[in-house]
């Protein structure tokens, strides 16, 4: 059970645990997909032919010849070969309308088509139970709902949803299409029910957008099914995201995303990069009410553990080492050794 206001903020090393690209491997799927060289030839590859029909498409949209969007597409794979991510190559971008365009197009594509082959599917096997294969326990989204549902009365899950808020800066909708199936083997409610609490109570912020509102969700956006490698409408869908400087614009976003750091008792970062572009977005000025700050940093070098751990503690207003842990374990593994914690 969540006692305490949390925010976790998710990037892209928790979603690597069910099979979605790492930021280094998502780059190396545009910079492969964009190379229009290999078009026509025996090298040519399915992802590449793919996306060249809807550059095709792209162009009609934007009333652009069709060379002039490739050599945008070619910029941008250009830039992904320095790049550190896809989010922060946009950054660069945006100048640039046609680039930003072709990257969120690769965007869309290719985390569709992670939803697809994910160790998420779109439905359990065996009705009640959990669309998860594999070790279901190495899953961080297994391990957050354990810490949501363990030991709450049905009538109180709302009350525990409203407790947590998640920010996640990767495209994907693992959280969204997870957590009802969590709650339907917790409670034995139906699967509509479980999606309505969900809409409901649970707040998930995506900074950058994601690819679809899922169609059980509310709202207006363009919407998707689950694991929808080419949705028919991905040109709209792919419009729907934003890259930093985009979002930075929308004062209510950027306000909502503050809030929910500020008010948070307990933080907790999970997978996520600390690009300084994204640690901006969270934080407008150090925080003043001390939580506690869990941060996993499998992955991370001993430097820049330590930079992180500076910045933390600067960017958090935390009085006493004690308030800062970083853990060298997964994002499952954070949670689910620190349950007790997250659990107080």
């Amino acid at each position: 059970m969540l006692r305490t206001r949390t925010t976790l903020i998710v990037g892209a090393g928790a979603s690597m645990e069910l099979q979605f690209p790492s930021n280094a491997e998502l780059l190396a799927r545009v910079i492969q997909g964009y190379d229009f060289k290999r078009s026509g030839s025996e090298t040519s590859t399915r992802d590449g032919q793919l996306l060249l029909r809807n550059i095709y498409k792209l162009a009609e949209r934007f009333n652009k010849p069709v060379e002039e969007v490739a050599v945008a597409a070619e910029r941008l794979r250009n830039a992904c070969r320095l790049g550190r991510s896809i989010d922060a190559v946009l950054e660069q971008y945006d100048h640039d309308p046609l680039v930003l365009a072709c990257g969120k197009l690769a965007i869309t594509f290719f985390i569709g088509q992670a939803e697809s082959r994910s160790s998420l599917k779109e439905a359990p096997r065996v009705p009640g139970e959990l669309p998860l294969q594999g070790k279901v326990a190495e899953h961080w989204i297994y391990q957050l709902g354990q810490l949501i549902t363990s030991g709450v009365p049905r009538s109180k899950i709302g009350e525990t949803l409203e407790r947590l808020t998640i920010i996640n800066f990767n495209y994907d909708r693992s959280v969204e299409h997870f957590l009802p199936y969590a709650l339907v083997m917790a409670y034995g409610i139906d699967l509509k029910e479980a999606r309505e609490v969900i809409a409901d109570k649970l707040d998930v912020v995506h900074p950058h957008g994601m690819i679809g509102r899922l169609p059980w969700q509310k709202g207006e956006a363009a919407q998707a099914e689950w694991g929808v490698e080419q949705p028919w409408n991905i040109h709209t869908i792919a419009t729907q995201l934003s890259s930093l400087t985009e979002r930075r614009a929308d004062r209510n976003a950027v306000r909502d995303i503050r809030l929910a750091v500020a008010s948070a008792q307990r933080i907790v970062f999970l997978g996520f990069g600390f690009q300084p572009q994204n640690v901006d977005l969270l934080f407008e000025n150090s925080l003043s009410h001390n939580p506690d700050v869990l941060i996993s940093t499998h992955g991370v070098s001993p430097g820049n553990a330590a930079t992180i751990a500076l910045m933390m503690r600067r960017l958090a207003g935390l009085e006493s080492d004690h308030q800062l842990m970083l853990s060298p374990g997964k994002a499952w593994e954070v949670l689910r050794d620190y349950s007790l914690l997250l659990e107080s």
